[in-house]
């Protein structure tokens, strides 16, 4: 068996287990409708918005384009994960995949490019259609907003499916961890709402820059719409962060995401008995 084949072959199971008849019609479906819904939104219901005058506008495009499809973009990643390497575990399919001539956390990586990596794909793909559907010449006018805007929405994405992975590996089980990574997602949308509501009760920036480090959509608001938020005053003024501070916080949160899925594959790779 060639070097690259069990490895080929594991990431075809791993297909063929995550996106089987009909999961992938199903979830190409709801990324297709809800990328219509929000192009018609945009164009017939906030008519105002289609030739954006700035970054806080376009920000604005991106979050109400981008947010339906997220939470089925992490339903789709956390099934895979969750399921599909749980079952994997439970079933005692793991144990038959280490037997094959080939390192541990490559295992892990062609399960992972299976079931995040094509999710990924559809999920950028299709996103990328919507955005040339609604005025491909504001896109690339504004494509840093864009660009930056998705990085820092998939870093929360990621931190979920992240933190799935690893209580997958540990617990052996993936219905917990679904459940748990769900929760989770809630927990950090209803922080987010009123997230500047608690920073204006205790006054103080520093719950605000803390929570940016796992929530990096937050320091974009923020930079995109200063002129908005300037105007807030919090014992002096709100925390606006410059356009060198949004990057460093939004590499911090990727740096956060890295190590939760470098602990996953440590676990996998030293810790995993089947």
């Amino acid at each position: 068996m060639g070097k690259g084949k069990p490895f080929l072959e594991i990431f075809t199971l791993a297909l063929n287990e995550d996106y089987r008849f009909p999961v992938l019609e199903f979830f190409v479906f709801l990324y297709s409708l809800g990328s219509f819904i929000s192009v018609w939104t945009l164009t017939r219901g906030f008519e105002k918005y289609i030739i954006p005058a700035n970054e806080g506008i376009m920000y604005e495009q991106v979050v109400i384009l981008a947010g339906p499809l997220l939470f089925i973009f992490l339903v789709l990643v956390l099934k895979n994960i969750a399921y599909g390497l749980g079952s994997d575990l439970e079933k005692g399919v793991i144990q038959t995949l280490l037997s094959y001539p080939i390192k541990r956390w490559k295992i892990l990586t062609a399960k992972l490019l299976s079931a995040v990596g094509i999710s990924l794909l559809l999920f950028l793909g299709i996103q990328a259609l919507s955005f040339y559907l609604l005025d491909p010449v504001v896109a690339i006018v504004y494509f840093k907003v864009i660009l930056l805007a998705y990085a820092a929405q998939l870093s929360l994405i990621f931190l979920l499916s992240g933190i799935v992975l690893f209580l997958t590996l540990i617990s052996k089980r993936g219905g917990l961890a679904l459940v748990l990574g769900i929760i989770l997602h809630f927990i950090f949308g209803t922080i987010s709402t009123f997230i500047f509501a608690i920073v204006r009760y205790i006054k103080s920036n520093l719950v605000l820059k803390a929570y940016s480090l796992i929530n990096p959509i937050l320091v974009l608001e923020l930079y995109f719409k200063r002129d908005y938020f300037s105007r807030w005053t919090l014992n002096g003024r709100l925390w606006i962060p410059s356009f060198s501070e949004s990057l460093l916080y939004l590499g911090a949160s990727y740096v956060i995401v890295i190590v939760i899925f470098a602990l996953s594959y440590i676990y996998f790779e030293r810790r995993l008995w089947i």
